[in-house]
């Protein structure tokens, strides 16, 4: 199973939306609320160089917002 980091926002529409597409193809991830945690924010920005959310790391590789045919690739989803 791979690594997935979310990380989003609470007020976020498509983060919501990120991390129920991710539990329906049954994906665990490890949600992680920028608002709430500015290192993890700097960090997020340090790799990507964006600040807006949501994104997620699947092994360590960035997508930014919520791009579902990248997304289906790494993590394999089938359609």
């Amino acid at each position: 199973m791979p690594k997935v980091i979310v990380f989003s926002t609470p007020t976020c529409s498509w983060c919501r939306k990120l991390k129920s597409y991710l539990k329906e193809n049954n994906i665990r991830f490890t949600d992680v609320d920028i608002s709430r945690d500015a290192k993890a924010a700097q960090d997020m920005f340090r790799k990507t160089r964006q600040q807006g959310v949501p994104q997620m790391w699947v092994n360590n590789q960035p997508i930014v917002g919520f791009d579902k045919i990248k997304i289906d690739r790494l993590l394999e989803i089938r359609r």
